[in-house]
């Protein structure tokens, strides 16, 4: 079962973008913990009455599911400074601002400076990288904007 479709399936309708969906192991014997990240479609800030909402609209949908065999910690943030890159509007979004980028052959972290079609295009120590967005295997912010974006 894919946790990522189902949160998309149950909070995109709420107007919420699910940015990810992690699973991990909690450390006590047997129970899991799910971290779901999510942003507003509208992109205003996300509320403490976003997050509540989206935890427990998610967390009827998990009881429904019933995808763990034991009992789970649900953890719903918004994107903060770990907000991942994930769209051509989330890195036009976030123009002018430094991004950590991973592809198949390097990992850098430079200033989105131009965002086309189909690539972006970084300025990594006074030279431009241009990387197409299926290329990119990971993007997150490297800092975070003065006021919301």
């Amino acid at each position: 079962m894919d946790l990522q479709e189902a949160a998309t399936r149950v909070l995109e309708p709420l107007g919420f973008e699910v940015l990810e969906v992690r699973v991990a192991r909690s450390r006590r014997a047997g129970s899991s913990r799910v971290m779901v990240r999510i942003d507003r479609q509208d992109e205003n800030v996300v509320s403490m009455n976003d997050v509540s909402l989206a935890s427990e609209v998610f967390a009827l949908e998990l009881d429904r599911l019933d995808p763990f065999e034991s009992a789970f910690l649900l953890e719903v943030e918004s994107p903060g400074a770990k907000r991942p890159l994930l769209t051509r509007r989330h890195f036009e979004r976030f123009h002018d601002l430094r991004a950590k980028v991973k592809t198949a052959s390097a990992t850098f972290t430079g200033k989105i400076t131009v965002v086309s079609e189909d690539s972006v295009t970084f300025s990594v120590d006074g030279r431009e990288e241009t990387v197409a967005f299926g290329d990119i295997e990971g993007a997150w912010l490297a800092e975070w904007p003065s006021e919301p974006r």
